[in-house]
């Protein structure tokens, strides 16, 4: 299995700034709606992923130190460090990972682990990663358990990155089961509360004469009429295409319009431009020589 350092292409050494740029650049260049290659969810999917772990401290620390065992749900690393300490064999981290699995939620693996795992009728942590667009509309996720059991987790729409869903008497035990969330970032949309905000690029002629563009939302494509005389940059509003929660108001939906220059011009159109700048060139920096 490659290392969410690979997936990324990136050095363990990456700064957040370096894991942020290069999840971007990967994100925009697979996302299933604009990659067409049969294997563009599947990237896409382990791009988020290596995202969601490295872009969080804690979660990196992890990593780095426990490797895909130390993102196991209810994965306890003082427990593990101590099981290190105490000298059983094990693999070069220096514990049996399948020793230390067998623990988790009642010993599915044989329960040969040493403790540091809560158990009975007191609250169990876990740690539950989704994706953006599951948090912002909700939807459902299968949860497995050590000792063979699975069940479906219901996720409310407009749940946040850092949240927790309590799940009562689901532990082990008897006791509550607490999932803390973690939400990806989402290579299209922001979110700011219940809003969500979009850079959608528009041509000089939608700008400077005005139109009707393709905008996406959470529930797909929608058009928006772009006035006449828009700036770059310029905000529109989509009332109620935010986050939607059950019993509050909808979020409203910012779009950002993004003017794109064409790069190359031919005779025609530099003619165009050479008419368009007489005509309202100088009025632009008027004030700045007055």
């Amino acid at each position: 299995m490659r290392s969410l350092y690979d997936i990324l292409g990136v050095p363990k050494t990456a700064s957040d700034a370096d894991i942020k740029k290069a999840f971007r650049k990967l994100a925009r260049e697979w996302h299933p709606d604009r990659n067409k290659a049969p294997d563009a969810e599947t990237r896409f999917k382990e791009i988020n992923r290596a995202n969601e772990v490295l872009s969080d401290p804690e979660k990196r620390r992890l990593y780095d130190e426990f490797g895909d065992a130390g993102l196991q749900s209810g994965f306890d690393p003082e427990a593990a460090r101590a099981y290190s300490r105490g000298g059983f064999a094990g693999n070069a981290q220096g514990f049996d990972v399948e020793d230390l699995l067998g623990s988790l939620f009642g010993g599915g693996l044989g329960g040969r682990g040493r403790g540091g795992f809560r158990q009975g009728p007191a609250p169990m942590r876990a740690d539950l990663s989704i994706d953006f667009r599951t948090a912002a509309t909700g939807g459902e996720r299968e949860l497995s358990f050590g000792d063979g059991r699975s069940m479906k987790v219901r996720i409310p729409a407009g749940v946040n990155d850092g949240g927790t869903l309590r799940l009562r008497g689901q532990a082990p035990g008897g006791g509550d089961l607490l999932l803390h969330l973690h939400v990806a970032d989402d290579p299209m949309f922001q979110r700011d509360g219940d809003d969500l905000y979009v850079t959608v690029p528009v041509t000089i002629g939608e700008a400077l004469l005005g139109g009707r563009i393709d905008v996406p939302t959470l529930d797909g494509t929608v058009k928006l009429t772009v006035p006449e005389g828009s700036q770059n940059g310029q905000k529109l509003r989509l009332r109620g295409k935010g986050i939607d929660r059950k019993n509050r108001p909808s979020g409203d939906l910012y779009v950002t319009l993004d003017v794109r220059l064409p790069e190359r011009l031919d005779a025609e159109a530099r003619r165009a431009v050479e008419t368009l700048e007489k005509a309202y060139g100088r009025s632009v920096r008027g004030h700045v020589a007055a």
